[in-house]
């Protein structure tokens, strides 16, 4: 079974800030409060100690799965490879929306960087699958809720 989780340089650094912000920042901060809560007298009863516990169970739980994903990470970066015009993980395709004319640009990225209203679509989602393997100026059809729409490759950019 292939465990490896494909990332962009940016997706990685992201997640590393993330990493670092919860150590060094949340993880301290939630520590505090829970001490802080102790003093309060009665466990049992003590709202505040249970929401700081629960926090820190949160963070605990959110730096295991970083930590996880970056030990599989992938890193891809493709700016240190030849464009073929075909797609690939990290690359920007601008695409045509044949029955609109309207054009879009996505990045095709990993899970944890997918951002729809800033261009980045995951891997894994319905229309990278689909476009995944195809070359500029392929038309390619995409099942979407609404039924299927067709895109035209117009251009595949290692950005």
């Amino acid at each position: 079974m292939n465990n490896r989780v494909p990332m962009t340089i940016n997706g990685e650094a992201r997640l590393r800030e993330e990493l670092k912000k919860l150590k060094s920042e949340d993880r301290p901060r939630v520590i505090e409060a829970i001490a802080e809560a102790r003093e309060h007298g009665d466990l049992k009863e003590n709202a505040e100690y249970h929401a700081a516990r629960e926090q820190q169970s949160f963070i605990e739980g959110r730096i295991q799965e970083i930590e996880g994903k970056l030990s599989a990470a992938q890193i891809i970066d493709v700016t240190k490879m030849e464009n073929t015009g075909k797609v690939i993980f990290g690359v920007t395709v601008k695409l045509i929306n044949v029955d609109t004319d309207e054009q879009v640009s996505y990045q095709i990225c990993g899970e944890d960087e997918a951002d729809v209203k800033a261009g980045k679509l995951s891997v894994t989602s319905p229309i990278a699958r689909a476009l995944i393997g195809k070359s500029e100026g392929d038309v390619v059809a995409v099942r979407v809720p609404s039924g299927t729409v067709e895109y035209e490759i117009e251009a595949v950019e290692h950005l």
